[in-house]
This record gives C-alpha cells, structure tokens and sequence, in this order.
C-alpha cells in the first residue's frame, strides 16, 4: 500500500509544472520549518505545556490589542517579555494563529522593540524577538523569514534592526532601541507597532505614542511594575479623563495565572524578594520601593462588593481640606469583629453644605470622628469647621491624632485581615498605592487624605461605631453596594 501510494504521488507531481513543483515544495518547506520554529510552540490547541487555555491573561492581553495603548503588568516569571515577542512577531510576519481576535496587519509593518539599555535590549528584547548575531531566527521570529539582520556597534553581539518577511510578500522592518538613548531618539519616523519591554520614562513614551499616530498604531508595554504608581503606570490604572481611558487597557497578572511554575519554584523565588517587592514581583501590583507605608498585596485586603447588613454597626471618618475632603464609611461585623470600609466620598473645592449633604444621604444617624484640625477656625469666617458641621446635622466628635501609633494600628488590622476593603472604593485603592515614606522616613504628604480618614476611623471611630436605631426612628439613606451579601461577611 505505501508503496502504491507513493506510486500515486510520483504520478500527480509528474503532473504539475514547474513553477508548481516549486511552489509546492516551498509550502512543504515552509510548513516542517513553522512545525520546529519557537513560535510554533506557543499557545498550541489541547493540553501541553505551552497549551493555549492555560495562558487566559495572556489571550486577554492579546485581544485587546484593538486598543491603542495597552499595559501587561505582570510578575516576574509570568512570561509578559514571550508575550510581547509573540505579538510582535505576528506583526512582523502577518502569520496570525487563528485564534487572534486582536489587532491585525494586512501589510507588512515598520516597528520598535526597546529595552532599557544596550546590554538588557541585547539579552532580553533581541533574544526573545530575534536570537543572537551568531543564530538568527533562535527567537520567536522564524528563522526563514529573516531576510537581514544590521549588526549594532558598541556592544558584541548586539543587534540594531532586521528585515523581516511579511505573507503579503513585502518586507516589515523592527529596530532595537533603548531608552536610554533619551527621547530625541524616538522623534520622526512614524511606526505601525511599539513594543515597549520594562517600563519606559514618561517623556520617551509620549514621544513614543506620537510616531503612532498617522499610521494608526499601536503601543505595547510589558513590565513588573517595580517603580509604583509611577507617571506611567498611573496613566493606565488612572486615565486622567474618560477620552482618554478608551484608548488605554491594562492587564494583571500573577503567579497564579500561570501553570508552569510549580510551589518549589514559587517558594524559592520568595525567598529571595525583598518584603516591599513581594506584591509587585509575585501578582503584578505596583510597589512603592522600602518606603510603602502599608506592604501587603492590594488584592489581599479587598473583598467583593455587597450590601451590608442594616444592623450592623457602623461610622464614618472625615479628613476636611479646601482641596480635598475625604470620607471613609466603616461597618463592623458582629460576628467576627472585622472591620469593612464600604463607602467613601471624595471631592474638592466644595462649601461646607454640599459635604454635609453628601454624608448625610449615607444615613443621618451615623456618628463620625473628624480630622482633630477641624476644631481650630475655618478659613472662611472664623469659626471652627466641626461646629459648622455639627450645625448642619451631622454627629461628630475630634478622632486621635497619634499618626505612627496610628499606622501601626492600621497595619495591624489589615495584616491580620481584620480590616479589609469593598473593591469599588476606587480613590481608597488609588492613595493606598501612592501612600509611601520619603528616603528620610517622613510621610509623603501627597494624595493621602482617605489614608489620614481610615487611621482616624481605625483610632477613633471603632468606639463611635453605633447599630442604628429601631426602623420607626431612622432616617435611611441609599441603600450601599451594588452585590448580593456573600458568604465573606458572615451573615
């Protein structure tokens, strides 16, 4: 039979002519090279190692690709720079998986890959795009489809560029930069795909994003976010206005969403990370450096959203400021004792009355512990802002403003789990991540007004927790939360 068949073959080639012969050899080429290239060994269909299902961030990361802007914070270890390379190289080649539902390419494409400097763009971003100077196409890039490489000077083994076969038959082009080449070396030329490998200053991005725009491009950024809520970092988790957060997605992801590495491994890798650098390098979250005032991973203290029980016990406290004012609502349960903040309010440059009414429409029965500052004069006609509070109906007593005492107490209760926080409490979520000591151990006094509110509640509020009254004398305010009660809260 196989010698039949290989009769039969022999036969419909002796058929064909030779431009066809040549063609179909070329695909049969072409396809046993795709079967033993790197990029054919990820994110395959079925159950191996490399197994698409298994990489859900990373398809998220890719799907949103239809975005200008994206972020893949990551952990180390998590595979982000592969993800990078990946994507990149289907740019480069137009030789999409058909799996893709991101951004596509018809044609072929010019591109950055950038690294922070020459010797971590050589070992990082080259290798995993391009391989070395010696093996070209040892990266994610198929070595047959490499039809230049242009050798860099200055460091061995360096790369600055490739000529890179795209499917349509033209030729796609990626430079290798780094940032510290500085922001004029990123003016002029305009580019289809920037792939961004570390975390990029503010003003080499910017330029960045520039040379994306007549060509309708896209920018990637894969890192560890080690520099905190850094400018960049904050510009994806913070969009300054809502024009500008539809053209920016971000994607987190940790340890835990990814299957190849094992407990051993995971345990050895903790060993060794600094305490401030746990959350950062294991669940992608950004980390302020030794100065973090509270280092504990956000997600550790966040609960879901849901409605808390009317007859649990509950108070606010209120940190005043002609910037900024800031409350913070907390609910005890009765049954384990933990402490859940489940309301803020947060706004600026506002009277006296439009707060009070803010906090008011939270339920008026609620007592409240105020900024201890509040019991000197007011800026505005000389009387002291508890008093002008305290006219306007709301129940108020001077909280305790022992700070290091105080954070050590907060510390405590959120370590232990006895603190903990709704997920929707988005201005809460931001100063925890800001909030941070100076090189000389002093608290940096920026954007910390819900932090100063939720010492204050953790110092002085926990006694003015009160249940509310019998239903014939309360006055309710809006129901809170937008979830069903979950098994969380014990009730």
């Amino acid at each position: 039979m196989r010698h039949d068949g290989s009769e039969r073959t022999r036969g419909r080639m002796s058929e064909l002519t030779l431009d066809e012969r040549l063609r179909l050899d070329a695909l049969h080429e072409e396809a046993e090279r795709r079967t033993t290239s790197r990029f054919s060994t990820f994110y395959p269909d079925g159950d191996g190692p490399l197994a698409r299902k298994r990489y859900q961030k990373h398809l998220d990361f890719f799907a949103a690709g239809t975005t200008k802007e994206r972020l893949f914070m990551a952990a180390n270890r998590v595979g982000k720079s592969e993800a990078g390379s990946y994507e990149m190289t289907c740019h480069l080649t137009g030789l999409y998986p058909h799996w893709w539902t991101g951004r596509r390419f018809d044609h072929p494409v010019e591109c950055w890959a950038v690294g922070t400097n020459s010797q971590t763009t050589r070992d990082i971003v080259q290798a995993k795009l391009l391989g070395s100077v010696q093996a070209p196409g040892s990266g994610m890039i198929p070595a047959h489809l490499i039809e230049k490489t242009i050798t860099a000077r200055g460091l061995a083994g360096a790369l600055e560029g490739a000529q890179v076969r795209h499917v349509s038959g033209g030729l796609s082009l990626v430079g290798l930069k780094t940032y510290e080449q500085g922001r004029p070396s990123f003016e002029g030329t305009a580019k289809h795909v920037i792939w961004c490998d570390e975390e990029p200053p503010q003003d080499s991005y910017t330029e960045m994003l520039y040379r994306t725009i007549t060509t309708q491009g896209i920018i990637m950024v894969t890192f560890t976010p080690l520099k905190g809520m850094s400018e960049v970092v904050k510009g994806f988790l913070e969009p300054e206005s809502t024009a500008s957060a539809k053209f920016k997605t971000f994607i987190q992801a940790g340890w835990r969403d990814v299957p190849h590495l094992d407990e051993s491994e995971r345990e050895a890798l903790m060993a060794t990370t600094p305490p401030y650098q746990i959350a950062a390098r294991t669940e992608g979250e950004p980390s302020l450096g030794s100065g973090a005032i509270y280092p504990i991973a956000e997600r550790e203290i966040l609960v879901p959203t849901a409605t808390i029980p009317e007859s649990w016990a509950r108070c606010y406290a209120m940190d005043v400021g002609w910037n900024r004012t800031a409350v913070v609502w907390g609910a005890k349960d009765p049954g384990s004792g933990r402490i859940i903040l489940y309301d803020e309010h947060y706004r600026g440059q506002g009277e006296p009355a439009s707060h009070a009414e803010a906090i008011k429409a939270r339920g008026e029965w609620i007592r409240g512990v105020i900024d201890p500052a509040s019991s000197g004069s007011s800026q505005i006609d000389g009387r002291a802002l508890i008093d002008i509070y305290g006219r306007m109906g709301l129940r108020l007593e001077p909280a305790q403003n022992t700070v290091e005492a105080g954070l050590t107490q907060t510390w405590n209760l959120l370590v232990s789990g006895r603190l903990v926080v709704q997920e929707h409490l988005s201005n809460w979520r931001s100063e925890f991540r800001k909030y941070h000591r100076d090189e000389q151990g002093r608290i940096v006094k920026v954007a910390d007004h819900l932090m100063d509110s939720t010492r204050y509640l953790v110092m002085s509020g926990q006694h003015a927790m009160r249940p509310p009254p019998r239903p014939q004398q309360a006055t309710h305010g809006p129901a809170t939360g937008t979830a069903a009660l979950t098994d969380w809260m014990g009730a």
